[in-house]
Protein backbone atom coordinates (compact mmCIF):
# COMPACT_ATOMS: atom_id res chain seq x y z
CA UNK A 1 0.00 0.00 0.00
CA UNK A 2 1.31 3.45 -0.94
CA UNK A 3 1.70 6.28 1.54
CA UNK A 4 -1.46 8.37 1.85
CA UNK A 5 -1.64 11.49 -0.30
CA UNK A 6 -4.49 12.70 1.91
CA UNK A 7 -4.24 12.09 5.64
CA UNK A 8 -7.04 12.61 8.12
CA UNK A 9 -8.79 10.81 10.96
CA UNK A 10 -10.75 8.50 8.62
CA UNK A 11 -7.57 7.38 6.86
CA UNK A 12 -5.77 6.90 10.16
CA UNK A 13 -8.64 5.13 11.94
CA UNK A 14 -9.01 2.45 9.26
CA UNK A 15 -5.39 2.16 8.06
CA UNK A 16 -6.16 3.53 4.59
CA UNK A 17 -4.16 5.21 1.87
CA UNK A 18 -7.20 7.06 0.46
CA UNK A 19 -10.26 8.58 2.18
CA UNK A 20 -12.62 6.35 0.20
CA UNK A 21 -14.95 3.53 1.22
CA UNK A 22 -16.32 1.03 -1.27
CA UNK A 23 -20.12 0.99 -1.14
CA UNK A 24 -21.53 -2.44 -0.19
CA UNK A 25 -23.63 -2.77 -3.35
CA UNK A 26 -25.88 -5.84 -3.22
CA UNK A 27 -24.93 -8.40 -5.90
CA UNK A 28 -22.17 -6.14 -7.28
CA UNK A 29 -19.65 -5.66 -4.46
CA UNK A 30 -18.40 -9.22 -4.24
CA UNK A 31 -15.15 -10.64 -2.97
CA UNK A 32 -13.05 -9.71 -6.00
CA UNK A 33 -14.00 -6.03 -5.95
CA UNK A 34 -13.72 -5.80 -2.17
CA UNK A 35 -10.27 -7.40 -2.20
CA UNK A 36 -9.06 -5.12 -4.99
CA UNK A 37 -10.20 -2.01 -3.11
CA UNK A 38 -8.70 -3.22 0.16
CA UNK A 39 -5.34 -3.81 -1.55
CA UNK A 40 -5.56 -0.33 -3.05
CA UNK A 41 -6.00 1.20 0.40
CA UNK A 42 -9.74 1.86 0.58
CA UNK A 43 -12.17 0.69 3.25
CA UNK A 44 -13.85 -2.23 1.49
CA UNK A 45 -17.37 -3.34 2.38
CA UNK A 46 -18.70 -6.56 0.85
CA UNK A 47 -22.31 -6.14 -0.26
CA UNK A 48 -24.20 -8.21 2.29
CA UNK A 49 -27.32 -6.37 1.13
CA UNK A 50 -30.43 -8.41 1.78
CA UNK A 51 -28.60 -10.73 4.14
CA UNK A 52 -28.44 -13.75 1.85
CA UNK A 53 -26.28 -16.10 3.88
CA UNK A 54 -24.99 -18.20 0.97
CA UNK A 55 -24.02 -15.15 -1.11
CA UNK A 56 -22.47 -13.22 1.77
CA UNK A 57 -20.52 -16.24 3.00
CA UNK A 58 -19.14 -17.02 -0.46
CA UNK A 59 -18.12 -13.46 -1.35
CA UNK A 60 -16.67 -12.58 2.05
CA UNK A 61 -14.63 -15.78 2.05
CA UNK A 62 -13.46 -15.03 -1.49
CA UNK A 63 -12.26 -11.61 -0.40
CA UNK A 64 -10.32 -13.11 2.51
CA UNK A 65 -8.78 -15.73 0.24
CA UNK A 66 -7.74 -13.15 -2.35
CA UNK A 67 -6.10 -11.01 0.34
CA UNK A 68 -3.93 -14.04 1.10
CA UNK A 69 -3.36 -13.42 4.77
CA UNK A 70 -1.95 -9.91 4.34
CA UNK A 71 -2.80 -8.30 7.70
CA UNK A 72 -2.81 -4.71 6.41
CA UNK A 73 -5.18 -5.52 3.54
CA UNK A 74 -7.41 -7.63 5.78
CA UNK A 75 -7.64 -4.75 8.25
CA UNK A 76 -9.60 -2.81 5.60
CA UNK A 77 -12.21 -5.50 4.86
CA UNK A 78 -15.75 -5.24 6.20
CA UNK A 79 -19.35 -5.73 5.12
CA UNK A 80 -22.66 -3.89 4.78
CA UNK A 81 -26.30 -4.83 5.38
CA UNK A 82 -29.83 -3.47 4.97
CA UNK A 83 -31.19 -2.90 8.46
CA UNK A 84 -34.88 -3.56 7.81
CA UNK A 85 -33.99 -6.84 6.12
CA UNK A 86 -31.76 -7.90 9.01
CA UNK A 87 -34.78 -7.49 11.26
CA UNK A 88 -36.41 -10.27 9.19
CA UNK A 89 -33.35 -12.53 8.81
CA UNK A 90 -30.02 -11.89 10.52
CA UNK A 91 -28.34 -15.21 9.66
CA UNK A 92 -25.65 -13.63 7.47
CA UNK A 93 -24.99 -10.98 10.12
CA UNK A 94 -24.61 -13.64 12.82
CA UNK A 95 -22.36 -15.74 10.56
CA UNK A 96 -20.09 -12.74 9.98
CA UNK A 97 -19.69 -12.14 13.70
CA UNK A 98 -18.57 -15.74 14.18
CA UNK A 99 -15.70 -15.50 11.69
CA UNK A 100 -12.05 -15.56 12.71
CA UNK A 101 -11.43 -12.38 10.73
CA UNK A 102 -13.16 -9.55 12.58
CA UNK A 103 -14.63 -7.07 10.07
CA UNK A 104 -12.92 -3.70 9.85
CA UNK A 105 -16.42 -2.19 10.03
CA UNK A 106 -20.03 -3.08 9.33
CA UNK A 107 -22.34 -0.63 7.58
CA UNK A 108 -26.07 -0.50 8.37
CA UNK A 109 -28.49 1.26 6.03
CA UNK A 110 -32.23 1.83 5.67
CA UNK A 111 -33.98 1.33 8.98
CA UNK A 112 -33.32 1.50 12.70
CA UNK A 113 -29.67 0.49 13.21
CA UNK A 114 -29.88 0.35 17.01
CA UNK A 115 -30.26 -3.40 17.76
CA UNK A 116 -27.52 -4.38 15.32
CA UNK A 117 -25.24 -1.48 16.19
CA UNK A 118 -25.40 -2.51 19.84
CA UNK A 119 -24.29 -6.04 18.94
CA UNK A 120 -21.44 -4.73 16.80
CA UNK A 121 -20.29 -2.43 19.58
CA UNK A 122 -20.28 -5.37 21.99
CA UNK A 123 -17.96 -7.14 19.52
CA UNK A 124 -15.80 -3.99 19.26
CA UNK A 125 -16.55 -3.72 15.53
CA UNK A 126 -16.83 -0.13 14.21
CA UNK A 127 -20.35 0.81 13.14
CA UNK A 128 -21.11 2.77 9.97
CA UNK A 129 -24.65 4.14 9.65
CA UNK A 130 -25.93 5.50 6.35
CA UNK A 131 -28.61 8.16 6.66
CA UNK A 132 -30.68 10.23 4.23
CA UNK A 133 -32.32 12.90 6.45
CA UNK A 134 -31.33 15.04 9.39
CA UNK A 135 -34.03 13.35 11.47
CA UNK A 136 -32.12 10.07 11.22
CA UNK A 137 -28.86 11.56 12.46
CA UNK A 138 -29.47 11.64 16.25
CA UNK A 139 -30.77 8.06 16.16
CA UNK A 140 -27.62 6.87 14.37
CA UNK A 141 -25.31 8.71 16.76
CA UNK A 142 -27.23 7.45 19.79
CA UNK A 143 -26.93 3.92 18.38
CA UNK A 144 -23.14 4.30 18.57
CA UNK A 145 -22.22 5.03 14.96
CA UNK A 146 -18.50 5.59 14.57
CA UNK A 147 -19.03 6.74 10.99
CA UNK A 148 -22.01 8.50 9.43
CA UNK A 149 -22.59 8.23 5.68
CA UNK A 150 -24.65 11.15 4.32
CA UNK A 151 -26.41 9.78 1.25
CA UNK A 152 -27.90 12.23 -1.23
CA UNK A 153 -30.63 11.41 -3.72
CA UNK A 154 -28.07 11.47 -6.56
CA UNK A 155 -26.92 8.01 -5.46
CA UNK A 156 -27.61 4.92 -7.52
CA UNK A 157 -29.67 2.08 -6.11
CA UNK A 158 -31.68 2.53 -2.95
CA UNK A 159 -32.08 5.76 -1.07
CA UNK A 160 -34.80 7.98 0.31
CA UNK A 161 -37.40 9.20 -2.19
CA UNK A 162 -37.03 12.54 -3.97
CA UNK A 163 -39.79 14.15 -1.88
CA UNK A 164 -37.98 13.54 1.42
CA UNK A 165 -34.38 13.39 0.20
CA UNK A 166 -31.55 15.86 -0.05
CA UNK A 167 -28.77 16.75 -2.45
CA UNK A 168 -25.42 15.41 -1.26
CA UNK A 169 -23.72 18.80 -1.29
CA UNK A 170 -26.33 20.54 0.88
CA UNK A 171 -26.76 17.54 3.16
CA UNK A 172 -23.07 17.02 3.99
CA UNK A 173 -22.26 20.46 5.45
CA UNK A 174 -25.43 20.49 7.56
CA UNK A 175 -24.51 17.12 9.05
CA UNK A 176 -20.91 18.27 9.52
CA UNK A 177 -22.11 21.27 11.51
CA UNK A 178 -24.41 19.11 13.67
CA UNK A 179 -21.67 16.58 14.38
CA UNK A 180 -19.18 19.32 15.25
CA UNK A 181 -21.59 20.52 17.91
CA UNK A 182 -23.04 17.24 19.22
CA UNK A 183 -20.62 14.41 18.34
CA UNK A 184 -17.27 15.75 17.13
CA UNK A 185 -15.56 12.36 17.31
CA UNK A 186 -17.90 10.87 14.67
CA UNK A 187 -16.42 10.49 11.20
CA UNK A 188 -18.47 11.72 8.23
CA UNK A 189 -18.50 10.32 4.69
CA UNK A 190 -20.41 11.71 1.71
CA UNK A 191 -22.28 9.46 -0.72
CA UNK A 192 -24.18 10.13 -3.93
CA UNK A 193 -22.85 11.61 -7.16
CA UNK A 194 -19.13 11.25 -6.35
CA UNK A 195 -17.22 9.65 -9.22
CA UNK A 196 -13.92 11.50 -9.42
CA UNK A 197 -11.43 13.52 -7.44
CA UNK A 198 -13.41 16.71 -7.90
CA UNK A 199 -16.35 15.17 -6.05
CA UNK A 200 -14.15 13.77 -3.28
CA UNK A 201 -12.35 17.09 -2.80
CA UNK A 202 -15.63 19.01 -2.82
CA UNK A 203 -17.13 16.71 -0.19
CA UNK A 204 -14.09 17.16 2.02
CA UNK A 205 -14.19 20.94 1.62
CA UNK A 206 -17.80 20.78 2.84
CA UNK A 207 -16.80 18.97 6.01
CA UNK A 208 -16.72 15.28 5.10
CA UNK A 209 -13.75 13.10 6.06
CA UNK A 210 -14.07 11.13 2.83
CA UNK A 211 -16.56 9.49 0.49
CA UNK A 212 -18.45 6.25 0.05
CA UNK A 213 -18.32 5.47 -3.68
CA UNK A 214 -20.67 3.11 -5.48
CA UNK A 215 -21.46 3.70 -9.16
CA UNK A 216 -17.88 4.47 -10.26
CA UNK A 217 -16.61 1.27 -8.63
CA UNK A 218 -19.62 -0.67 -9.98
CA UNK A 219 -18.22 0.17 -13.42
CA UNK A 220 -14.91 -1.63 -12.91
CA UNK A 221 -13.51 -4.91 -14.14
CA UNK A 222 -13.84 -6.56 -10.70
CA UNK A 223 -17.51 -5.67 -10.13
CA UNK A 224 -19.98 -8.54 -10.37
CA UNK A 225 -22.30 -6.46 -12.57
CA UNK A 226 -22.72 -7.88 -16.08
CA UNK A 227 -20.25 -6.56 -18.65
CA UNK A 228 -23.15 -5.84 -21.00
CA UNK A 229 -24.77 -3.64 -18.33
CA UNK A 230 -21.53 -1.74 -17.77
CA UNK A 231 -21.22 -1.11 -21.52
CA UNK A 232 -24.75 0.28 -21.67
CA UNK A 233 -23.99 2.54 -18.69
CA UNK A 234 -21.00 4.01 -20.53
CA UNK A 235 -23.40 5.46 -23.09
CA UNK A 236 -25.66 7.05 -20.46
CA UNK A 237 -25.58 10.52 -18.94
CA UNK A 238 -26.80 11.92 -15.66
CA UNK A 239 -30.13 12.89 -17.24
CA UNK A 240 -30.81 9.23 -18.05
CA UNK A 241 -31.53 7.97 -14.51
CA UNK A 242 -34.65 8.16 -12.36
CA UNK A 243 -35.57 7.37 -8.76
CA UNK A 244 -38.86 5.51 -8.28
CA UNK A 245 -40.23 2.27 -6.84
CA UNK A 246 -40.84 0.73 -10.31
CA UNK A 247 -37.91 -1.69 -10.33
CA UNK A 248 -38.53 -2.73 -6.74
CA UNK A 249 -42.08 -3.72 -7.71
CA UNK A 250 -40.80 -5.61 -10.74
CA UNK A 251 -38.28 -7.48 -8.59
CA UNK A 252 -40.74 -8.22 -5.79
CA UNK A 253 -38.74 -6.21 -3.23
CA UNK A 254 -41.01 -4.98 -0.44
CA UNK A 255 -39.11 -1.88 0.58
CA UNK A 256 -40.48 0.54 3.18
CA UNK A 257 -42.41 3.35 1.50
CA UNK A 258 -39.87 6.11 2.22
CA UNK A 259 -37.16 4.40 0.15
CA UNK A 260 -37.00 3.87 -3.59
CA UNK A 261 -34.45 3.03 -6.27
CA UNK A 262 -32.35 4.94 -8.82
CA UNK A 263 -31.48 3.22 -12.09
CA UNK A 264 -31.26 4.02 -15.78
CA UNK A 265 -34.63 5.21 -17.05
CA UNK A 266 -35.11 2.56 -19.74
CA UNK A 267 -38.08 1.72 -21.96
CA UNK A 268 -39.80 -0.52 -19.41
CA UNK A 269 -39.38 2.11 -16.69
CA UNK A 270 -40.87 4.83 -18.91
CA UNK A 271 -43.84 2.57 -19.68
CA UNK A 272 -44.87 2.59 -16.02
CA UNK A 273 -44.04 6.15 -15.03
CA UNK A 274 -47.16 7.83 -13.71
CA UNK A 275 -48.85 4.41 -13.41
CA UNK A 276 -47.14 3.04 -10.32
CA UNK A 277 -50.38 2.34 -8.44
CA UNK A 278 -51.64 0.39 -11.46
CA UNK A 279 -48.37 -1.56 -11.62
CA UNK A 280 -48.48 -2.31 -7.93
CA UNK A 281 -52.05 -3.61 -8.10
CA UNK A 282 -51.45 -5.97 -11.03
CA UNK A 283 -47.71 -6.50 -11.66
CA UNK A 284 -47.67 -10.05 -13.09
CA UNK A 285 -47.30 -9.25 -16.80
CA UNK A 286 -44.74 -6.51 -16.16
CA UNK A 287 -42.73 -8.79 -13.88
CA UNK A 288 -42.66 -11.45 -16.63
CA UNK A 289 -41.45 -8.83 -19.12
CA UNK A 290 -38.77 -7.62 -16.70
CA UNK A 291 -37.63 -11.16 -15.81
CA UNK A 292 -37.31 -12.03 -19.49
CA UNK A 293 -35.19 -8.91 -19.97
CA UNK A 294 -32.87 -9.96 -17.13
CA UNK A 295 -32.41 -13.43 -18.64
CA UNK A 296 -31.60 -11.98 -22.05
CA UNK A 297 -29.49 -9.08 -20.71
CA UNK A 298 -31.89 -6.77 -22.54
CA UNK A 299 -31.45 -3.47 -20.75
CA UNK A 300 -34.44 -1.87 -22.39
CA UNK A 301 -36.30 -4.03 -19.84
CA UNK A 302 -33.77 -5.10 -17.17
CA UNK A 303 -32.51 -2.46 -14.75
CA UNK A 304 -29.01 -0.97 -14.52
CA UNK A 305 -28.21 0.39 -11.06
CA UNK A 306 -26.26 3.65 -11.36
CA UNK A 307 -26.50 7.13 -9.95
CA UNK A 308 -26.58 10.57 -11.53
CA UNK A 309 -22.79 10.52 -11.77
CA UNK A 310 -23.02 7.92 -14.57
CA UNK A 311 -22.23 10.68 -17.05
CA UNK A 312 -18.77 10.96 -15.44
CA UNK A 313 -17.99 7.29 -16.10
CA UNK A 314 -16.15 6.99 -19.40
CA UNK A 315 -14.37 3.63 -19.22
CA UNK A 316 -14.34 0.26 -17.49
CA UNK A 317 -11.03 0.29 -15.63
CA UNK A 318 -9.75 -1.76 -12.73
CA UNK A 319 -10.77 -0.69 -9.25
CA UNK A 320 -7.13 0.02 -8.45
CA UNK A 321 -6.85 2.45 -11.39
CA UNK A 322 -10.11 4.19 -10.49
CA UNK A 323 -9.13 4.69 -6.86
CA UNK A 324 -5.68 5.95 -7.79
CA UNK A 325 -7.13 8.48 -10.27
CA UNK A 326 -9.68 9.77 -7.76
CA UNK A 327 -7.15 9.97 -4.95
CA UNK A 328 -4.50 11.78 -6.99
CA UNK A 329 -6.93 14.29 -8.48
CA UNK A 330 -8.47 15.05 -5.07
CA UNK A 331 -5.03 15.48 -3.50
CA UNK A 332 -4.03 17.99 -6.20
CA UNK A 333 -7.23 19.98 -5.72
CA UNK A 334 -7.03 20.02 -1.96
CA UNK A 335 -3.46 21.28 -2.29
CA UNK A 336 -4.49 24.09 -4.64
CA UNK A 337 -3.86 22.30 -7.94
CA UNK A 338 -5.97 22.05 -11.07
CA UNK A 339 -8.83 19.71 -12.02
CA UNK A 340 -6.97 17.70 -14.65
CA UNK A 341 -6.78 13.95 -14.07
Amino acid sequence: MQQPLITNRFVERFNLSTPIALAPMALATGGNLAAACARAGALSLVGGGYGDLVWTRREYRDAISLLDGNPQDLSRLGCGFISWKLAEDRSAFDWLLDQQHKPAAVMLSFGDPTPFANILSDHKIPVICQIQTMAQLPQAVDAGANVIVAQGTEAGGHGVNELDGRSTFTFVPEIADWLAKHSPQTILLAAGGIADGRGLAAAMMLGADGALIGSRLWATTQSLAATSAKNVALQAGGDDTARTSIFDILRGKNWPEQFDFRAIRNILHRKWEGRIDELRSDPAAAIEDYTSGVRQEDYDRAHITVGQDVGLINDISSAEEVLDDINQQAARLLNGGNTEK
